[in-house]
């Protein structure tokens, strides 16, 4: 077999910025003229949100008139719960683009005979791609995603009948933690997944995703190896199956990709996925970092955060399930309006009464259809923000953070109310 590259990410060029995007204050435009229809929602917005209980911030802006409609403690930094996943996917989108792909790779070392036997070892490279597992599992939770049984039979179309050698799965892309800040770096359901740069079935061992797998990328070997006996490559019972490095002189045989960008971006925010989140996280790191991991990750997306938008959040994981996170009602108003006409961003948001989160929020309420975004919860935070179409046909966007609450249900009643209370606005 000829000598080929491991599979390490080549150099990326740098994508140049959509137009209008760039850096801004922050500051909210002037405040809208008094009117009937405008003192009645800010009374509204008053008793749903700044009255509630624990700490609270908020701001809404006509973006059609560029004025405020309503500003509480805007400036005040909170913690974002979910609601931090759109500086992840907004970095993701804006740095790698929304055609960008992960890629999980099998590569071989040794020889192939004429009968069609590897004699050798077969090395499964994971490439950050959240979506690989098996069939059933990618079909049941996203209806999309790279596969072990593609690749497989990817392998049998090479003409490869048998490997008479070993099988190794090998992760080395990202580090080895297996979970986040919140979970000290260890595995955790929390995380909706296990972290690894070869994850399977998203490190679950089954469909009711409650159990996580003891060695992510040696269980991936092991399906791989299960697969290729499916499609007719045989595979001694006794075949060593492990771990480890693919090494330089390997060969890639096959390759299949995840599902693109703009895809990804639509399975972690709108139905908030902590797992994808977070490794969308580590490729960012990897890919832009020096390196697979939370921290050069969170990083990056700092870095990139700052030097185009001019905003400075504090990040500490791409999720939101850290409490170290802060950001302010300012901050992601000043990020919706920014990306307000990319669609890889704008599809991707929960709608009102319709998808993801949002599937059952202002249901009955002129919301319905009308408003999406992001919703964020902890064991005592309540926040969503978005865009709402108004009854006049304005375009606003909004931020509500409840903080320090004993009930986030009931946070997410009034925002809920504080959310139907913006399409019903007529100007």
């Amino acid at each position: 077999m000829a000598t080929v590259p491991t599979g390490s990410t080549t150099q990326r060029a740098e994508l140049p910025l959509p137009q209008g995007i760039g850096r801004r204050s922050d500051v909210p435009p002037p405040p809208a003229p008094p009117s009937t229809a405008l003192n009645a929602l800010q009374h509204k917005l008053r008793a749903d949100i700044s009255s509630g209980p624990g700490s609270s911030s908020g701001l809404v802006v006509d973006m059609t008139t560029n004025r405020t409609l309503w500003a509480y403690n805007d400036n005040t930094p909170r913690l974002p719960a979910s609601v931090e996943k759109l500086w992840t996917t907004t970095t993701a989108l804006l740095e790698l683009g929304p055609k960008a792909t992960f890629q999980t790779r099998v590569y071989g070392n040794g020889r192939l005979t004429s009968a069609g036997t590897l004699i050798g070892t077969l090395y499964l490279r994971g490439g950050g791609d959240p979506t690989f597992g098996s069939t059933t599992f990618d079909q049941e939770m996203y209806g999309t995603g790279a596969t072990v049984q593609k690749l497989a039979a990817d392998i049998r179309a090479l003409g490869i009948t048998r490997i008479q050698g070993r099988i190794v799965g090998d992760d080395s892309y990202f580090d080895s933690l297996r979970g986040t800040p919140a979970t000290g770096y260890r595995a955790n359901l929390a995380v909706e997944g296990e972290l690894s740069a070869l994850s399977y079935d998203a490190g679950f061992t089954n469909l009711q995703e409650d159990q996580l797998q003891a060695n992510p990328p040696l269980f991936a070997a092991q399906a791989f190896a299960a697969a290729l006996r499916a499609d007719g490559v045989r595979v001694a019972p006794s075949t060593s199956i492990g771990t480890g490095r693919t090494p330089p002189t390997a060969t890639q045989l096959a390759s299949e990709s995840s599902p693109n960008l703009a895809q990804l971006m639509a399975l972690t925010n709108s139905p908030s996925d902590n797992f994808f989140a977070e490794t969308l996280l580590k490729d960012i790191g990897a890919q832009l970092g020096g390196g697979g991991s939370t921290a050069r990750g969170a990083a990056v997306v700092r870095r990139f955060i700052g030097a185009t938008f001019g905003l400075h959040p504090r990040l500490d994981d791409g999720s939101g399930l850290s409490r170290y996170d802060r950001t302010s009602a300012r901050q992601i108003v000043l990020l919706l309006r920014e990306m307000r006409d990319q669609p890889a961003f704008f599809d991707s948001l929960a709608i009102a009464g319709v998808r993801g989160t949002w599937r059952y929020q202002m249901v009955g309420t002129p919301a319905v259809n009308n408003c999406r975004g992001k919703d964020g919860t902890l064991h005592d935070v309540a926040n969503l923000v978005g865009y709402c179409r108004a009854a006049n046909g304005h375009q606003l966007v909004f931020a509500f953070f409840m903080n320090g609450l004993s009930n986030p249900a009931a946070g997410h009643q009034r925002e809920d109310r504080a959310g139907a209370a913006l399409a019903e606005y007529r100007g």
